[in-house]
Formats: C-alpha cells, structure tokens, sequence
C-alpha cells in the first residue's frame, strides 16, 4: 500500500480524463472510455468532448446520437447522460435500483395517485411498443389510463421504471431552446435487449479506469449506486490498494499508473455537471472544499468551471456570444493570458458564425 498525495491524484485524474493533452481519439472511444458522459443540458457533453478532443466537431457527436451509436437516457446519479449504446445494455440494469427509488418522489406520486407501479411499467411499455413517442403525447396517453392532473409529469416518471432512450434530436447541438424530447423503449431503439442482472463489477472497473484511484464511497458518489463495499470486497485481490492523505483507502485497477505530480497541465474549460468534477465524494483532487462550498451555494455545482494548475480556479459562463471567466482566486504568472487564450479558443466552437469577444474578470 502506498499513501498519494492530492497532486499526484489530480494529475492521475485529468491524464486519465484526457484533460492534460487534447486526444487524436474518435468521440466514440472518448465516450466509452469515460463511460458516461453528463448530458442534462443537450451543449454540455459538447464542450466536454471538445476540452478532450483535437478538432471535435458538432457533427461528430450528433451523428452518434443519430446512428444510435451514443444514446442518451437516466443512468448514473439518475440524472441523463450520454453512453455508448453497448455501455448502456449493462448500465441500466446496474444502477436501476437508485433510479427507480425516484419513483416515490412526492413529485411523481402527486401525478400517480394510486396507480400501481407494475401495471403502470406496464401500461407504458405498451404504449411505446415499436413506437416513439414525444413525452406530451405518451403523457396524455398515460393519463387516460391513469387520469391525472400532470400528464407531463406520468411521462417522466415512466422513464424511471423502464429503460427509455431519448431521440436523437434531444440531444443535438442547441436542442435546449426547445426542450422537446421524444422516447423509446432502450431495446427498440438500440436494436438489441438490456442485460437483466446488474453488474457492478464492470461499473467498478470501468470507473476507476477513468476515475480512479477511489474510495467506495467515490463510486458510489459518482454512480449513484450503494452497497458497493462487498463488490469491492470481491475485486479486492485483483485490486492495487493505496491511501489517501487522510488514511482512506483507494482503490486502483493493478495495472494503471500513477501520474507525475509535478507533470504541467494546461487551462481547461469545463462545461457545467462535468463528471471530472462531480465524480467522486471527496473532491478535493480537482476542487478544495472552500470552492466546492462555494458551488453549492451557486447551483449544486451545474455551472461550468475552469482549471488552472488541474485545479477548480473560477467559473465562465456564455451570454450573447461573450465568454465571462469570473475567477476566484489571483492569476500568477501568465495564467490570465492563457485563460484568456483557451476562452478564445472555446468562442468560435460555443458561438458559431458570431462576432464574440471574451472578458476576464478580476477578483
């Protein structure tokens, strides 16, 4: 066992998040190698795939989408991600369980009423049989079955206790000022069954391949998923074992190497939800716990960030093709040029065809 420090963590973190050099890597692999990709706003896993990729496009990922190659549907934190559709087969069935948990929100049961949650999973998948449906048409359908005054709501929840995927076009580039979303049954859509058993050991495995070293409890943080302690029990022989600065134990795949702490690192830009920043309870290897206090008090950290140093230094925000970097903390060195330089690389991408311009806050 060996004791790593919070350096050696972030940089470990962001080689393996591909967010020290941009990647020749086709958005596919990306995708798969990050397992899933936070997609609760429809732009966001575009700015996170172009921070990672050398000269991703638009169109690379909405082609994806389009081929069904990506797909986009509530998995992990049961919240909407992207995943490959291959990924998907095993990933719903593994974090199902938190996700139906949803189900018994007080903002679902105020649409359910009384209906059973078998015959209303089953209602739906009838409904969606060979079909896609938008939600306000599988939600007015849902009502005349189980009459209530929030149809909308009965769509939602349907999505909870099936595998629905999003259409394609809920997930393209700009898709947020519409808000429209159509779904299917995963099987239909993807052309092929999900997995009926969950499996955590490969939910396990392909995180800490992205993710790790981790502690139990930064799986499960970032999956959404509990229990997890006896799986890794099992994994356990076949694990490298480290500690933490504090003692805790950190997991790793054997085989994975450790990054150099000293190694530099570039500015980043992070679009908001991104799971660099979100995947692991104790996240103080990309953001100290000062900040992480200060994002909560923002928005539960949806708003994006950027790094300076692999560190959460400030957060940007766009409006009318202008890039505002509001930051935290004084720039040392020549750190506000090179913000100022990866915002005005980020412009032409977030802000297509527009005259922007971008604006450096001070402290």
């Amino acid at each position: 066992m060996t004791e790593i420090s919070l350096r050696t963590l972030n940089r470990t973190l962001l080689t393996r998040q591909l967010l020290v050099e941009r990647a020749e890597l086709p958005a596919a692999d990306l995708v798969r190698r990050l397992v899933a990709v936070q997609g609760q706003e429809p732009n966001w896993p575009y700015v996170g795939l172009w921070t990672r990729l050398a000269g991703f496009g638009h169109d690379e990922l909405a082609a994806l989408l389009r081929d069904r190659t990506v797909v986009r549907s509530t998995m992990i934190r049961r919240t909407v991600h992207l995943a490959a559709a291959d990924d998907y087969r095993w990933l719903y069935p593994t974090v199902r369980a938190a996700v139906e948990q949803l189900y018994s929100a007080a903002y679902f049961q105020e649409a359910l009423g009384t209906a059973d949650r078998d015959e209303f999973r089953s209602a739906g998948a009838e409904l969606l049989a060979g079909r896609t449906l938008s939600r306000r048409e599988l939600g007015l359908a849902l009502a005349e079955r189980f009459p209530s005054p929030h149809p909308g709501r009965l769509a939602q929840a349907l999505g909870v206790v099936l595998p629905l995927i999003h259409d394609d076009a809920a997930g393209v580039w700009g898709a947020w000022r519409n808000r429209r979303v159509s779904v299917s049954l995963a099987p239909d859509w993807i052309g092929e069954s999900v997995h009926e058993t969950p499996d955590p050991e490969t939910l396990i495995l392909r995180y800490l391949a992205a993710f790790g070293p981790a502690s139990v409890a930064d799986m499960q943080a970032w999956s959404g998923v509990t229990r997890l302690a006896a799986v890794v029990a099992r994994l356990r022989p076949n694990l490298r074992v480290h500690h933490d600065d504090t003692g805790r134990e950190l997991f790793d795949l054997p085989e994975a190497p450790l990054a150099d702490p000293d190694l530099p690192v570039p500015v980043r830009f992070l679009p908001a939800f991104d799971n660099a920043t979100l995947g692991h309870r104790d996240r103080r290897r990309i953001i100290s716990d000062a900040d992480r206090a200060r994002i909560n008090r923002i928005a539960s950290a949806g708003v994006p960030m950027y790094l300076v140093d692999g560190f959460v230094h400030g957060t940007w925000a766009v409006e009318d093709a202008t890039i505002r970097v509001t930051p935290w903390h004084p720039f040392t060195g020549t750190a506000r040029a090179e913000v100022r330089a990866e915002a005005e690389a980020l412009l032409p991408f977030i802000a297509p065809g527009e005259d922007g311009k971008v604006i450096v806050e001070s402290v």
